[in-house]
């Protein structure tokens, strides 16, 4: 019979092994994505011009009448990030800004692996590097450039951060590396979007409270703070900058996307409000505003309480479409008709809609970044492939067993899990609620908005690999 020293080294081997051949498999299934759907458009084009500018002109901005032109309209998080690629493998080389995010993506994976090893033990810890390595809806955004695969990176390596920063704290060292860490992935985060903001707001009470628990009241207080303003001095450029420039204060990127001064159409997008639902209007819709036409079918029954004003946005839509350009007077007319709407229907737009959108941001097909119809994923076209609904519904299947799977595990761990588990499970849950809350309130439904919830969902879901009396007798400090 085999010593136990010589069995626990064939276990280790063997998950030494395992755990290889998942990141072997993850990093075939990204670079898959990055030769075969590969997505160089849209806000990648944005940020890409915004790198180059920077880089050889000294300006963060874009080429306009006169010149190149400041802006603020976006974050400078990723553009630096482009523009360091820029700098080491050449201008405007996208490919290997992809070959890049299939690193950082992979590390992502590692650290969801090791977090939900820390908190359950090593065999779920494989199992969440495999559902990590190997979960398409992660993988296939590093085929674009856009902030999806670092800020994903930004929230597991922070919730992996604070794991560690809490035991730390429990040996009485609370300046160790966990904590500057945990400033770095918060920082980076907001920097990334402005809704990176979301990622402290649910990290720093938790520190408060461990620091409060082992330090004490002021010990907790003075380290929260520290890690606050750490987190936040990157920002003191940018809104310096800002203010410099275009004389306002404003320390992210305005909700528009818009420069000061520029024309913003809030009477239409409140409109839109009043029916917009799923991933369809986005794209026919609310996209093509400004700068295409926009076809009175392609707007939902809901769109209508009456055939008068069902008429009445025919005539808005007729006028918008003679140029495709979206005025004042117009924006005024699309104003007055949405509030029209809001007074006779306060809870279907307060309420009932935003709650839609946001369960169609989280339940639906993840197939925006294939070349296939995403938006009507349900029906079949001249032009999808046969299999469109196959691997649609594969696609809503798969996306359902993880968050089905994820709740289940995260009931199991409130309920048997050990303390280290229920103590980082909360900050989990509300950094999920936060983003939830503020997904319900966007104009544009898409699902890449909920992927940055997935390290949690994929850590709670891989505890399941635990019965209840594993979870249990889980590491407990």
């Amino acid at each position: 019979m085999a010593s136990p020293t010589l069995f626990q080294g064939y276990r280790l081997t063997r998950r030494r092994i395992l755990a290889a051949a998942a990141l072997v498999a993850g990093l075939l299934l990204r670079l898959w994505f990055v030769r075969v759907y590969p997505q160089v458009l849209g806000d990648t084009l944005i940020y890409g011009a915004l790198a180059k500018n920077l880089l050889l002109h000294g300006v963060y901005g874009f080429h306009a009448a006169g010149g190149l032109r400041p802006t603020l309209i976006r974050l400078p998080g990723y553009p630096f990030f482009l523009a360091a690629c820029f700098r080491l493998f050449g201008m405007e080389h996208y490919t290997a800004v992809l070959y890049a995010q299939v690193w950082v993506d992979l590390i992502t994976c590692l650290l969801i692996a090791s977090l939900t090893a820390n908190l359950f033990g090593r065999r779920a810890g494989l199992v969440a590097l495999w559902i990590a390595a190997l979960c398409p809806f992660t993988a296939n955004y590093v085929a674009t450039p856009l902030t999806e695969t670092l800020s994903i990176f930004c929230v597991a390596l922070a919730f992996h951060s604070l794991m560690r920063w809490r035991r730390q704290m429990a040996a009485g060292h609370g300046l160790g590396s966990p904590f500057w860490l945990l400033v770095f992935s918060m920082s980076y985060a907001i920097l990334l979007r402005p809704d990176g903001g979301l990622l402290p707001a649910a990290v720093c009470p938790a520190m408060l409270f461990f620091a409060w628990q082992r330090a004490g009241a002021k010990r907790a207080i003075s380290l929260v703070l520290l890690c606050s303003a750490c987190t936040l001095l990157p920002l003191t450029p940018w809104a310096e900058r800002n203010w410099r420039e275009f004389h306002v204060f404003q320390p992210l990127a305005p909700i528009s996307a818009t420069d000061p001064g520029e024309f913003i159409d809030n009477g239409f997008n409140r409109w839109y409000r009043t029916w917009a639902i799923d991933y369809v209007s986005t794209e026919e819709v609310y996209w093509p505003e400004n700068s295409d036409m926009i076809d009175l079918a392609d707007l939902p029954s809901r769109a209508f309480d009456s055939p008068q004003q069902r008429k009445q946005t025919a005539d808005l839509l007729a006028d918008y479409n003679i140029n495709s350009t979206m005025t004042p007077a117009l924006d005024a007319r699309f104003d007055a008709l949405a509030r029209q709407r809001i007074a006779t229907h306060p809870l279907r737009y307060y309420i009932a809609l935003p709650l839609a959108r946001l369960a169609d941001m989280w339940l639906r097909p993840r197939l925006e970044l294939l070349p296939q119809e995403h938006a009507h994923w349900w029906r079949n076209s001249p032009d999808s492939s046969p299999h469109q609904m196959t691997t649609a519904l594969a696609a809503a299947g798969l996306n359902l067993l993880y968050l089905a799977a994820a709740l289940v595990g995260a009931w199991r761990v409130a309920r048997f899990g050990p303390s280290a588990a229920r103590a980082i499970l909360w900050p989990m849950i509300l950094f999920v609620l936060l983003r939830s809350a503020l997904l319900a309130t966007i104009d544009a439904a898409e699902p890449r908005y909920t992927l940055e919830c997935f390290p949690i969902v994929l850590v709670f879901a891989a505890s399941l690999a635990m019965n209840n009396r594993e979870l249990a007798k889980a590491p407990q400090n």
